[in-house]
């Protein structure tokens, strides 16, 4: 059976993460030790995943640059790891995927947060994404 759209989200999140604590040279490993994880899934959901993965790992740069551009006080090296990458997957969300309405990104980025972040999270999550918008 296919993974939801937010089960997908949920697995994409979960190897940005990883991103934060890993050098560039680690990533590829960080990849398939994750995806090795998954051998349940199927394997369309598991190239959707790396790929967009991929991309996002692609785009970190501007994607950085746009939340430090839109925050005052949180740069992206002061943010909480699990905020920052609910974030930079939203962002790339709303910039890159044109099927995405930003209020779909914005709202699962939101829920993302409820689960994985601390109780300030989800409003701090909203307001950055918010800017961005």
């Amino acid at each position: 059976m296919s993974m939801s759209r937010r089960q997908i989200r949920e697995q994409i999140f979960k190897l940005i993460f990883r991103v934060e604590f890993h050098s560039e040279e680690e990533i590829p490993e960080q990849f398939r030790l994750f995806m090795d994880t998954m051998e349940d899934e199927r394997e369309e959901d598991r190239i959707y995943i790396h790929d967009k993965v991929r991309d996002i790992v692609d785009h970190l740069e501007e994607i950085d640059g746009l939340i430090d551009a839109n925050v005052d006080s949180w740069k992206t090296d002061r943010m909480a790891k699990a905020d920052l990458a609910i974030i930079r997957l939203a962002v790339y969300e709303i910039k890159y995927e044109d099927a995405i309405p930003d209020k779909v990104a914005i709202n699962e980025a939101v829920e993302l947060a409820k689960l994985y972040g601390e109780e300030s999270s989800p409003a701090f999550v909203n307001g950055v994404l918010a800017r961005i918008v």
